[in-house]
């Protein structure tokens, strides 16, 4: 048998359309060496590449510092995490590195199991990561609801600026500043009169500087510029502030050497929950890093090569004694804007930050950490999407409580739950809203409808069409529009009832349903049982190949229901069989 040329074409693109496993996860690395890269190229991404690193060096210790380690291990995040998302990775611009959006994460786990345990779950977080991608799961991550990430970006901004006020107002406590925004709130209170004028004015120094300079010259590199007027500032006045040096002793001049954390069960099960939440949080940062890329460019990234370079970067990370990374909107939108070419420019960007600590750590100790609280402060204030919190409170209510609820948990219970919560309420909102727009239409009959007359009677008057005398009593048609699963199954069932009770022949029409689950299948085998209980003649039409196997599959077939293309071979058909049972009672 030759097979139909549009057939054979049609197979053929299908056979195109799904690539192979090495294509899906070949780096975007080797996709632009295969394009052909020019020493124009590689200057483009070396001017990128420094540009990005000016910008992660003061927000990779700043983020550190916030998550309650040395700063040292921001750059060990950048420098190793950064190289090997772009080595790796499926997108052509992303930048790997520390985040803000981990700080909450990191300071609670450092606080409850200590460094190593921070570690050890960065190590795991990887190696879930490594399952997500090759899995494939990487798709499903795009459907987390945008009002959720809003809410959620909102909320760790909060908490990334209630984390800074020891720092901005250079206060002194009691005790352990504690985790908890209300304890944390109340004890910065206490703290107040301690409060110090010298590193107030450092932080409100440094955050005009960024503001100003993004302003008037967006080209210059704000961050950099701000914290090093601050470190010199210090240094000439000798200023009676916090610096790295001496809180942290300095930064060290050369990366460690990678080590394998301590590993035992008990130790495993107690960084698990650290190192799930890495993990998705990480997943979700990172594809929403890569999606703005692609929005900026007009390029697509391939999302499950991209998590996986995501796991390798974390357990790199971890060996170098780094904490968690993912893939950075700021820093990625940066190089972008830079004129990056491909991933060279992230490699670039890491081999420059490891050239910075091993020149310049003698000098970050004069970094006072007022100025990097003010670093941070402006970071949680652009986290903030203003715009869109504003047309989400605008747009419904169940957007707006969706938001709300996302972003209040975040602040006041935990990131998880917010994300977890926000979600539901979201896929409940969306379901009540597919349930509503699901519709039964009582369809009048089509065989019994009178000759061609004209549009006026006798008198040149026009009567108004009434579909109900074209109708047959005796046939009743319904249509189902829109998806019908279990959030709409009950009130079909109960419009499927008010429509005809007793019926000598029912059409149901299925050619606007495009698909349907288990529980609308179940409520059709009801329907369609008790009608034939009753002597009925039942009959479906237009149901697609999948919503007709999931009706089989539930016990909706012959000799109960009769299956056919259109409402008029149904009608047609109906009749008939009306007809040869009234033949036959006379």
């Amino acid at each position: 048998m030759v097979p139909h040329p549009l057939s054979s074409s049609s197979s053929k693109h299908q056979a195109q359309a799904r690539p192979s496993f090495i294509e899906l996860f070949t780096p975007k690395l080797i996709t632009v060496l295969r394009e052909g890269y020019t020493l124009g190229h590689l200057k483009a991404d070396a001017i990128a590449g420094l540009t990005v690193a000016i910008v992660a060096l003061p927000l990779s210790m700043a983020i550190a510092i916030a998550s309650g380690v040395g700063p040292e291990r921001g750059l060990y995040t950048a420098i190793i995490g950064g190289f090997l998302v772009s080595l790796l990775g499926g997108s052509r611009f992303q930048i790997g590195g520390p985040a803000g959006a981990f700080i909450v994460l990191v300071a609670t786990t450092v606080a409850t199991q200590g460094i190593e345990g921070l570690i050890l779950a960065t190590l795991l977080s990887g190696v879930f990561l490594l399952l997500i991608g090759f899995l494939r799961l990487g798709t499903f991550i795009k459907y987390i609801p945008y009002p959720v990430t809003v809410g959620f970006s909102a909320g760790i901004a909060v908490i990334i600026f209630a984390s800074q006020i020891k720092d901005l107002f250079g206060l002194t406590l009691s005790g352990p500043e504690p985790a908890p925004i209300i304890a944390k709130l109340t004890a910065l209170t206490n703290a107040w009169p301690t409060f110090s004028v010298t590193a107030l004015g450092l932080s409100i120094g440094t955050i005009a500087i960024i503001v100003g300079l993004r302003h008037f010259r967006p080209r210059w590199p704000g961050l950099l510029i701000a914290v090093a007027t601050a470190a010199l500032l210090t240094w000439a006045f000798n200023m009676p502030v916090d610096t790295i040096g001496t809180r942290f002793g300095g930064l060290p001049q050369a990366l460690p050497m990678p080590q394998m954390p301590a590993l035992s069960l008990e130790k495993i099960i107690a960084a698990l929950p650290a190192a799930i939440a890495f993990a998705l949080l990480g997943s979700i940062e990172s594809l929403l890093s890569a999606v703005v890329a692609d929005s900026m460019t007009g390029r697509r990234h391939r999302s499950n090569c991209e998590l996986v370079a995501q796991g390798a970067a974390n357990i790199g990370s971890a060996l170098f004694g780094g904490f968690c990374v993912t893939g950075t909107i700021a820093r990625t939108a940066t190089n972008v804007r830079a004129g990056a070419h491909g991933p060279v420019s992230g490699m670039l960007h890491a081999l420059f930050l490891l050239f910075f600590m091993l020149l310049a750590a003698p000098l970050a100790s004069f970094i006072p950490l007022a100025a990097l609280a003010g670093v941070l402060a402006t970071v949680a204030w652009n986290m903030v999407e203003k715009h869109a919190v504003i047309v989400l409170l605008r747009t419904s209510r169940g957007e707006a409580v969706v938001l709300l609820a996302t972003l209040l948990l975040t602040i006041f219970r935990d990131l998880t739950e917010g994300i977890v919560v926000g979600f539901s309420l979201s896929a409940l909102l969306f379901l009540h809203r597919m349930a509503q727009s699901v519709e039964v239409e009582n369809v009048p009959s089509l065989l019994n409808i009178p000759e061609d007359q004209a549009d006026t009677d006798a008198n040149g008057a026009r009567t108004p069409y009434d579909a109900t005398q074209a109708s047959d009593p005796d046939v009743v048609v319904s249509r189902i529009s829109g998806a019908f699963f279990f959030g709409a199954a009950a009130s079909v069932a109960t419009m499927l009832d008010q429509i005809a009770r007793e019926p000598k022949a029912y059409v149901i029409d299925f050619s606007a349903v495009p698909f349907l689950d288990s529980t609308a299948a179940a409520t059709i085998e009801g329907f369609v049982r008790k009608g034939h209980a009753r002597g009925a003649i039942i009959s479906i039409t237009g149901a697609r190949p999948g919503v007709r196997r999931t009706l089989l599959l539930h016990g909706v077939h012959h000799p109960m229901v009769h299956f056919k293309a259109t409402i008029e071979d149904a009608i047609h058909d109906a009749r008939a069989k009306l007809q040869l049972d009234q033949n036959n009672s006379l």
